[in-house]
C-alpha cells in the first residue's frame, strides 16, 4: 500500500512539472513574440521610431523591462524553485519588482506624452492600466515584507495578471475580426481595459470559490 501511495505521489509531481514547463514555454514564446514585434525600434532611426523618436530610450527601457517582468514573474510561480532555494526566489522577486518599476515609470511617461497623440481614451486607458500594475506589485511587495505570505501570493498573482495584459491585448489586436471593428485608435482603449480587468475579475471569482470550498 505504501508503495502505491509513493508511486501515485511521484506521478502527481511529474504531471505538475510537465504542466509548469508547458506554461513556462508558452509564456516564454509569447514574450519572445512580444519582444520580436518591437525589433524595428532598435534601429533607433526616426523612420523606425516615429512619434517615439524623442523618447526612444524611454520606449526601449519600457519594452526591455516589460519583457523581463514577464519571464521573472513566471519564475516566481514555480513551486520547486521556491522550495529549492528561498533566497533565489527572493532575488527573482526583487528583480521582478525592479523590472515592473522601470517599465511602469517609462509607461507613465509614454502615457502622458506619445499616447495622447493617439487620443485621450487611449492615453487614459494606459494611465489606469499602469496605475493598477504599480499598485498591485507594491502591495505584493509590502505583504512579503510583513510576512503575510498568503496575501503576498494573491497580490503577486494579480500583479502578474496585469503584466500578462501586454500579451493578451497585443494578441487580440492582431485578430482580423477585431480589427474589422475600426482603427487602432478606436478599438485599442477597450481592449486595454479588457486585457487586465477581465482576467482579474475571473481570478477573483476563482479565489472566492477556492476560499469557500477550503
Amino acid at each position: 500500500m505504501a508503495k502505491n501511495i509513493s508511486t501515485t505521489k511521484t506521478l502527481k509531481i511529474e504531471r505538475t512539472d510537465i504542466v509548469s514547463i508547458a506554461i513556462f514555454a508558452v509564456v516564454l514564446f509569447l514574450t519572445w513574440q512580444f519582444m520580436h514585434r518591437a525589433d524595428h525600434f532598435l534601429l533607433l532611426t526616426r523612420e523606425a521610431l516615429g512619434k517615439y523618436f524623442k523618447l526612444k530610450w524611454i520606449l526601449i527601457a519600457h519594452i526591455t523591462a516589460g519583457g523581463g517582468s514577464l519571464v521573472l514573474g513566471l519564475l516566481q510561480f514555480w513551486p520547486k524553485l521556491r522550495d529549492w532555494n528561498l533566497k533565489v526566489h527572493r532575488v527573482i522577486g526583487f528583480l521582478y519588482l525592479i523590472a515592473v518599476l522601470v517599465s511602469s515609470v517609462c509607461a507613465v511617461i509614454l502615457a502622458f506624452t506619445t499616447a495622447r497623440e493617439v487620443n485621450w481614451a487611449y492615453a487614459f486607458s494606459l494611465q489606469i492600466w499602469v496605475s493598477v500594475w504599480i499598485s498591485s506589485t507594491a502591495i505584493a511587495y509590502y505583504a512579503a515584507i510583513k510576512r503575510r505570505f498568503t496575501h503576498h501570493r494573491e497580490w503577486m498573482t494579480r500583479s502578474y495578471i496585469v503584466t500578462l495584459a501586454f500579451i493578451i491585448s497585443g494578441l487580440v489586436l492582431k485578430i482580423p475580426f477585431i480589427q474589422s471593428f475600426g482603427s487602432f485608435a478606436d478599438i485599442s482603449p477597450s481592449l486595454f481595459w479588457m486585457g487586465w480587468s477581465l482576467p482579474l475579475y475571473l481570478y477573483q471569482i476563482l479565489l472566492g470559490f477556492k476560499k469557500k470550498t477550503s
